[in-house]
């Protein structure tokens, strides 16, 4: 296959996926790490590692693989992976690409030129939109992920929606060009996966089902898709196939469609053309355990010349996978994103479980990367099945420091419509919005600052009742809890037969007793701050308020609901503003967040300029309701 070394050109959990079938392949691996990643996981599952300044630096990546002797770079996905600027540069330094050829990467990632190569193959598209009717969704060219990305439903919003996704799409790609398509209600997200090499087969495993999304972010995805049949497989495979062929392409590649709303139990007729992904994309694993095939030695296998041994006969589904990203965001606050450090962190394990991570204890979640922390995936005989392991691989997850979406994903996969398979990409919206019957618990469960107390307890050995007042990690509203023989009391709740001990040879694992019922935690006591988690829910309890940064602020200013960087500012001292004005913009986790004005005033206190950093809980600014200096928030 290869000689060289293969450099892997990105980090987090696809850094050590690819290093993995490296390293299966009997081949050497190179890992590339910035400052904030130094003693990242990717770091030590890769033979060697070189330090760059960043992950979109193509020169100082090429510097690394030549320095290290490599002789192919796999890019993963995100960052320069869809960059055929990049690939250009790989195959002038006379190393190999793994990936598609930069022609290919140009014309798929302008979807405009997509669009136009798809109708040219005879593959269905989304209608454009027009002045004339909404709603329209507008749409980064360059785009992918959901960024750059605005639904329009009416002819007001066209204007601010535009100029943000231009403002995401250049921030995202460096591109700031969008087009504008008719969007489809209530329709599906469906993919399928191809695979290309250079002597001229190509081939389809599959199609994935991606409809669970927030933010057009997904956030389940699972093969097979659970309404597409045999017949319109063939259908959506030889497109897709037809597609690929059509562009020269060569590795592996998803060609997305969006398919219309259809009855309960029918079986869609159309689908249009959405994108093509020219990369390796964050649900390949449902793919491979499904088809037994591993793409990443299929991408090696073609980027060094081989040919395809693989069918399109021979490739045929079996049994049913489901993958859940794990996002290091808040549900409670409205999935803000959450940082810190990891202190305690299990995997689970067992029949049918595959963990894709690229954390560990110890690990920095700061902002300047995507929240996705690692991939839990689940496989068995059927659907029911892999539904099942997954939510049983959530429940074991331990991890603590940051807060994630994991109890938040049990209680979606439980909804009766999830398990029934009926979804579209605007379920998880809808739901979040209260305008479905089967609403989602975003609350934690009360025993847990129980769970937390006993065990800080414990770690102080009290000769007499143990007390505290803990703060919440969202709330921040204060809660009595004591701690008596036999008993714990949370704000007048009193959980009688009350007791806790270690789990032997599990560190950060206890064993809790509340009204006679045992549960398993993981816990973490410091003097500042308890993390508990349990059944996927974390809690984080501070025995004092945390302090908040920025001295001096006017009492009730607006404060920075996540840590971050500043955007945009679009006032400053002095102004009127009404109310809802957006005042400032903040991004963080690649996800941007407007702070607007309360109510009608006068802005004071701002001393934020664009490019500062800002923390938690930060003020920002104030807002003077009248000339006494009443301060509203």
């Amino acid at each position: 296959m290869f000689g060289g070394p293969i450099l892997i050109a990105n980090r987090g959990e696809i850094a050590v996926r690819v290093a993995r079938t490296v390293h299966d392949q009997g081949l050497r691996s190179v890992a590339v790490f910035t400052d904030a990643d130094a003693s990242a996981p990717h770091v030590d599952a890769c033979d060697v590692a070189v330090h760059i300044g960043s992950y979109l630096d193509a020169e100082a990546v090429l510097e690394a693989a030549q320095r290290m002797g490599a002789q192919a770079i796999h890019p993963g996905y995100g960052f320069l992976s869809e960059n055929a600027a990049f690939a250009r540069a790989v195959l002038a330094a006379g190393l190999t690409w793994v990936g598609p050829p930069p022609a290919a990467i140009e014309l798929m990632g302008d979807k405009g030129a997509a669009k136009d190569a798809a109708v040219a193959a005879g593959v269905p598209v989304v209608p454009a939109g027009d002045a004339g009717g909404y709603p329209v969704v507008v749409k980064a060219v360059a785009g992918g992920g959901g960024k750059g990305m605005r639904v329009v439903r009416s002819a007001d919003e066209l204007e601010p929606a535009t100029a943000a996704a231009k403002r995401e799409a250049m921030s995202a790609f460096g591109d700031d060009r969008v087009i504008i398509e008719r969007y489809l209600e209530r329709p599906r997200h469906i993919e399928v996966q191809v695979l290309a090499d250079a002597h001229g087969s190509v081939v389809h495993l599959g199609e994935r089902e991606c409809s669970l999304q927030r933010r057009h972010q997904k956030v389940i995805e699972e093969a097979p898709s659970p309404v597409v049949d045999a017949a319109l497989r063939q259908r959506m495979g030889d497109a897709a196939v037809r597609l690929a062929a059509a562009c020269g392409y060569e590795g592996a590649g998803t060609v997305e469609f969006i398919v219309p709303e259809t009855a309960p139990g029918q079986t869609p007729v159309d689908f249009f053309f959405l994108e093509m992904n020219t990369r390796l994309q964050v649900e390949h694993p449902v793919t491979e355990l499904v088809y037994g095939v591993d793409l990443v030695e299929q991408q090696l296998r073609v980027a060094a010349g081989e040919a395809l041994t693989l069918t399109q006969e021979e490739l045929q589904p079996h049994g049913h996978a489901i993958e859940a990203r794990l996002y290091a965001e808040d549900p409670a606050t409205g999935f803000l994103p959450s940082t810190g450090t990891i202190v305690h962190y299990a995997e689970p394990f067992g029949a049918g479980v595959r963990m894709d991570s690229g954390v560990r204890a110890g690990s920095e979640v700061g902002t300047q990367y995507d929240p996705m922390l690692a991939k839990v995936i689940a496989s068995g005989e059927d659907r029911a099945t892999a539904l099942r392991r997954l939510d049983g691989a959530l429940a074991e997850l331990e991890l603590l420091g940051v807060a994630t979406n994991a109890a938040f994903t049990r209680s979606l996969l439980a909804r009766a419509d999830v398990a029934a398979g009926a979804m579209d990409t605007g379920l998880l919206e809808r739901v979040l919005a209260g305008d479905e019957p089967e609403s989602l618990e975003l609350s934690t469960p009360g025993d847990l600052l129980a769970a937390a107390a006993l065990a800080a307890a414990g770690t102080a050995h009290p000769k007499g009742p143990w007390r505290r007042r803990f703060a919440g990690d969202t709330s921040g509203e204060h809660v009595d809890v004591t701690v008596r023989r036999g008993e714990v009391s949370v704000d007048g709740t009193t959980y009688a037969q009350a007791a806790v001990r270690p789990v032997p040879g599990e560190d950060g694992v206890v064993r809790v007793t509340l009204d006679g019922v045992s549960r398993r935690y993981a816990v973490h006591v410091t003097d500042d701050v308890i993390h508990v988690a349990r059944d996927g829910h974390h809690l984080a309890a501070y025995t004092h308020r945390p302090a908040r940064a920025g001295a001096g602020a006017l009492a009730g200013s607006l404060e920075a609901p996540m840590p971050g960087t500043v955007l945009l500012v679009h006032v400053a001292n002095g102004d009127t503003v009404t109310e809802g004005d957006v005042l400032l913009v903040l991004e963080s986790m690649k996800m941007e967040l407007s702070i607007t004005a309360p109510r009608d005033g006068t802005v004071e206190g701002l001393q934020l300029a664009v490019g500062d950093r800002v923390a938690l809980k930060q003020p920002l600014i104030a807002v003077l309701a009248d000339a006494d200096g009443e301060v509203t928030a």
